[in-house]
């Protein structure tokens, strides 16, 4: 979500223009019945009249339909030619134009464009916002202590089961949960007040400093996320997990 929350404050320099060129030449990457030709009909004259981001989706209102844009680990914005990420970790380094999967084109000059090497995002008009739970940087602490309280799923899985809590991905609960002094695999249900609290705590401080830092990537455990690192806070050797079907690192020592 922090990467996303960058390439929404990019877009809002597209807000008030007017679409007079749609690029789609990947019609895979248009999902949930989106088609190429709906696309084009559908975006062609229209306005952007706002930007919003639930999770890790972003939301671009024009004056119709609303354009749902899913980065995955390897999808950017470009705006105007600016990036605020210039590299994701699991991506490439290199500029290829055959990766532009998707792209407005404005009046005048300037354009928005979708850049993904790995095809693992997508586009769709008027995505089901009611599919996403509460966002996880506006989640109250009694909203995430009744939510873990109905799960028994490991508490780094329940963080990435975007219906219940809408954001978190991978590395970032990871970090959260580092700081927050919890081990991943504890049961959601298992966390008592002051550990929900203090889970509520870190996962919205760390989505705020990660986001001014960047990106998801800027963590402090980030550094130790490789086999036989040691935990940058005490100096255990670090655990290494498959949880959620996610690699997961924590300390031994200091998460409990």
């Amino acid at each position: 979500m922090i990467e996303v929350e960058l390439y929404r404050q990019v877009a809002d320099l597209a807000v008030g223009r007017t679409i007079r060129r749609v690029d789609a030449p990947d019609p895979w990457y248009l999902k949930r019945g989106t088609t190429v030709p709906h696309v084009r009909t559908a975006l062609r004259g229209r306005v952007l009249v706002g930007t919003r981001r639930i999770g890790k989706l972003l939301l671009i209102d024009t004056d119709g339909p609303t354009v749902g844009l899913r980065f995955g680990m390897t999808g950017r914005l470009v705006v105007d030619g600016r990036a605020p990420i210039e590299r994701l970790q699991y991506s490439s380094a290199r500029d290829n134009v055959a990766w532009v999967r998707f792209a407005l084109g404005f009046d005048g000059t300037g354009d928005l464009r979708m850049v993904d090497p790995r095809r693992l995002g997508g586009v769709e008009l008027d995505p089901d916002e009611s599919r996403l739970g509460v966002d996880a940087r506006s989640v109250r602490p009694a909203q995430l202590r009744d939510l873990l309280a109905r799960s028994r799923a490991p508490v780094k899985a329940w963080l990435l089961e975007q219906g219940r809590v809408a954001g978190v991905g991978n590395l970032l609960a990871d970090e959260a949960l580092w700081r927050a002094g919890l081990d991943p695999l504890r049961p959601a249900a298992s966390l008592g007040p002051a550990e929900v609290r203090r889970l509520h705590k870190h996962l919205v401080g760390t989505i705020d400093e990660l986001t001014r830092r960047g990106g998801s990537h800027t963590g402090d455990l980030q550094v130790a996320r490789v086999r036989g690192a040691a935990c940058p806070r005490d100096g255990a050797p670090l655990e290494r997990r498959t949880i959620g079907g996610r690699t997961t690192y924590s300390c031994p020592r200091h998460q409990s």
